[in-house]
């Protein structure tokens, strides 16, 4: 009788095994360790941007509104709070997307006008600080891509055939995602034309 027992208990385990339980909670796990990655390299860029500032604002005459627009961008990116849960919010998300792709925005213009002022493009400190914003950006773009592809996995495995009958019995809803061209738009560097090198009123357009 106790071995009839475990014949119902052995069947649902290979039943949830057949219809990809055991592959949500990888995915989602996958997910998770992305995403906490994404968040690093977010913050290690966050970082950086105090000392980038305060190199720049010792360049007489800097646009000041290049500044303005990275301090401004940094305060709105940090200020959202990147919870767990945030992930499972589509507007949440894409909140926090727009801010960081804003911050993206804002510190490609503040590159860009810098290229016009020689002593910066000699001040070996900032370009010390502009060469760790540029692995930065390499890293948070392979966390992005990693990110992307384990919630491709996983919306992939919610909305197939039998799997999806699994996500609808356990709540398992699709995860939003990275929208990589919108971000990519949002970070364009603006026109920029340097009239007179180290004249910062003809630095913006």
């Amino acid at each position: 009788m106790r071995k009839l027992s475990f014949i119902p208990l052995a069947a649902l385990t290979i039943s949830l095994s057949g219809c990809g339980y055991n592959t949500f909670q990888s995915t989602d796990e996958q997910i998770k360790a992305s995403w906490s990655e994404v968040l690093n390299q977010y913050q290690r860029r966050a970082d950086l941007i105090p000392n980038i500032v305060a190199t720049v604002k010792g360049e007489a005459n800097f646009e000041q509104e290049t500044l303005t627009k990275v301090v401004e961008a940094r305060a709105k990116a940090t200020a959202i709070q990147a919870t767990p849960e945030l992930i499972n919010d589509p507007e949440a998300f894409q909140k926090f997307q727009a801010a960081q792709g804003q911050l993206s925005g804002a510190l490609s213009r503040l590159l860009v006008v810098s290229e016009s002022y020689p002593s910066l493009k000699a001040n070996q400190g900032f370009q010390d600080l502009r060469a760790q914003l540029d692995g930065t950006e390499n890293r948070i773009a392979v966390a992005r891509g990693r990110y992307v592809k384990a919630v491709q996995d996983y919306n992939v495995t919610v909305r197939s055939f039998p799997t999806n009958l699994t996500a609808m019995v356990f709540g398992y809803n699709v995860k939003p995602n990275f929208s990589v061209s919108d971000e990519k738009a949002i970070a364009v560097p603006p026109k920029v034309d340097f009239g007179v090198p180290g004249n910062a009123s003809g630095a913006a357009k």
